[in-house]
């Protein structure tokens, strides 16, 4: 039997999608869904919003930004369901957060003029809060970093936040020798072997290079997906020009994609000068 939806604003016609797609004259497979396999089509979607991002391709990011609305509002609708919340609670609770965290722009607070101050003051109202929500005697305000993030992006907000208190080095010469002192362990490990204390002292490696990031405000993310980039197009650079003379990667020598390579490199120069 068809079903039509209503012919409300834009907003109630897509929760009453969901409804109806989670109803029991919905769809089979929606009815289905749970937390946990909705969490994994969400995280899948936020990655290709992300990417439609770094395209800067407005009609893709328009559509990743529908699909993830999408997804935000059926996950809702799960817990609606258990009468737990509704998505009007989860609009409703943001909100309030974005104006408490605000006072210096819906409150009385007027000494707020730089972005620093407006850092600090965010950090100041995320303590109290935490505080506040602690129910834990063993809890601690690094409990606020999701442990589902990537490492480098939990690392980078994990420093960020043991800085706010004040552990952290006084400036960028202090993590620099950090980052040459861990170097130096591993390359020490290197030569004795042993493969735990190898990804020990390689892990400590990059904890200390993401620190680097912070203090020279380049996110540790950003950096490596731009090098990740960087790297496909040169490589792919390398493979086209070996086909257009009838070869592969496999019968061409080190040396000979050692020097495309370089053309490769030269040309990016050439272009952005």
């Amino acid at each position: 039997m068809e079903k039509a939806l209503g012919s409300g604003n834009c907003y109630d016609r897509l929760i009453e999608l969901v409804k109806i797609l989670r109803s029991d004259r919905g769809c089979p497979w929606d009815q289905k869904q749970t937390p946990e396999s909705i969490k994994l089509y969400l995280l899948e979607e936020v990655y290709e919003l992300l990417h439609a991002v770094e395209l800067g391709a407005p009609g893709k990011i328009c559509e990743e930004l529908g699909d993830v609305l999408f997804h935000i509002v059926f996950l809702a609708r799960i817990f609606e369901e258990s009468n737990a919340f509704n998505i009007e609670g989860v609009i409703e609770g943001i909100t309030e957060k974005m104006v408490r965290r605000h006072p210096h722009v819906f409150g009385q607070v007027n000494d707020v003029s730089t972005v620093d101050d407006v850092k600090s003051q965010w950090h100041e109202i995320k303590t109290e809060e935490a505080k506040r929500n602690s129910v834990n005697a063993d809890s601690s305000f690094l409990d606020s970093v999701p442990k589902k993030l990537p490492a480098l992006m939990r690392a980078y907000r994990l420093g960020e936040r043991a800085s706010k208190f004040g552990f952290d080095w006084p400036d960028t010469e202090g993590v620099l020798k950090k980052v040459e002192e861990e170097f130096c362990e591993l390359k020490d490990v290197l030569d004795k072997g042993g493969q735990d204390r190898l990804a020990e002292e390689f892990g400590d490696l990059l904890f200390s290079i993401v620190n680097l990031s912070r203090f020279i405000k380049v996110h540790p993310e950003t950096a490596l997906s731009k090098a990740i980039s960087k790297f496909i197009t040169r490589f792919k650079f390398v493979e086209k020009t070996l086909s257009k003379q009838g070869r592969s990667l496999e019968s061409a020598s080190l040396e000979e994609m050692d020097k495309l390579w370089e053309e490769c490199k030269k040309m990016e120069v050439e272009k952005s000068e």
